[in-house]
């Protein structure tokens, strides 16, 4: 038996959480500097991936599966964060630049915004999904 609604909606819900809270500590470490691990904060990113099984209604619709949304892993971004000339800022180099986290706060928020809408999106079904099921406990069958 495949996954129901419900189930791909709340591992939905809990994916775009996980991808909400990445991308907002990303913001929120854009500036820093220095970390337990030495050096600037790295961005991390989020992989998420589909488990796919048939659906309950493979018997009526041929070929219709549902994807059950999960997280792999959160990776860290090692491409090098950007030189800025700062020579009195206390982890300056010898030449006087302080390397920030490769952070782009611009696409970040653009990414923290379209997660957010996702975990709005799977709200919003989630409740559909739970009104549409106890319209049809309502549903009196004839005599």
């Amino acid at each position: 038996m495949g996954y129901d609604v419900t189930e791909v909606l709340a591992a939905g819900l809990s994916a775009a959480r996980t991808r909400v809270n990445v991308l907002a500590a990303n913001i929120a470490n854009a500036e820093t500097t220095r970390t337990a691990e030495g050096g600037p904060y790295k961005r991390r990113d989020v992989v998420q991936v589909a488990n796919t099984s048939q659906s309950s209604f493979s018997s009526v619709l041929d070929q219709m599966t549902l994807a059950k949304p999960s997280i792999d892993r959160v990776v860290t971004d090692e491409t090098p964060g950007r030189l800025v000339y700062q020579p009195g800022h206390p982890d300056a180099n010898k030449e006087g630049f302080v390397t920030y986290p490769n952070i782009n706060v611009v696409s970040t928020m653009t990414d923290l915004t379209a997660a957010s809408a996702l975990y709005q999106a799977n709200v919003a079904a989630l409740q559909a999904s739970r009104q549409m099921n106890e319209a049809a406990r309502n549903i009196s069958t004839p005599q």
